[in-house]
C-alpha cells in the first residue's frame, strides 16, 4: 500500500473517530449531531444569523437538498426558522431563532471542551495542533472562520 493511500485511510478513520466523539457529547448534552452543530455554527457566523439556503449548502460542502434535510429537524425543534426574501419569493433564508442562538452558545462550549480533551496534554503541543490545522487546510478543510 502506498504511503499516500495509507495516509488517506488514516485520515478517514481519524475523522470517523472524531465524529463519533463529538456526536456522543453533543447528542448526550444537547440532542444534536456534529452535522447539526456545524450547520448551526455556520448560521451563527453569518451576518444577522441567517443565510440563503444555497449559500449555506456551499459553505458546508453539501447539496441544496442535503441542507434542506439537515434544517428540517432543527426547524421542528425551534432552533432554525425559514425566512422568505422580501424582494424575491424564490429565495429562502435559514435563520437562527433566539432559542437557536442560546443553544448554539451552549453547544459551542461543549464542542470547545471536547476539542480540548482530544488535543490535551503533552501528546499535543500547540505547534502540532497548528501544524495539523495547516495540513488540513491544504486538503480543503475549513475551520471556525470558514477559511
Amino acid at each position: 500500500m502506498s504511503e499516500a493511500l495509507d495516509a488517506a485511510l488514516r485520515l478517514v478513520r481519524a475523522q470517523a473517530a472524531l465524529v463519533r466523539r463529538f456526536d456522543a457529547r453533543l447528542s448526550g448534552l444537547h440532542g444534536v449531531s456534529l452535522a447539526d452543530f456545524t450547520l448551526l455554527l455556520r448560521l451563527g457566523q453569518a451576518p444577522g444569523g441567517r443565510m440563503r439556503r444555497v449559500d449555506l449548502a456551499d459553505a458546508l460542502g453539501l447539496t441544496a437538498s442535503g441542507v434542506t434535510r439537515g434544517l428540517a429537524p432543527l426547524e421542528r425543534i425551534g432552533l432554525v426558522t425559514r425566512e422568505p426574501d422580501a424582494r424575491d419569493a424564490r429565495v429562502a433564508y435559514a435563520a437562527l431563532t433566539a432559542t437557536g442562538r442560546r443553544r448554539l452558545a451552549e453547544m459551542l462550549a461543549t464542542a470547545e471542551e471536547t476539542a480540548a480533551e482530544i488535543f490535551a496534554g503533552p501528546a499535543w503541543p500547540a505547534a502540532d495542533i497548528t501544524g495539523l490545522a495547516d495540513l488540513l487546510t491544504r486538503l480543503g478543510g475549513t475551520g471556525l472562520s470558514g477559511r
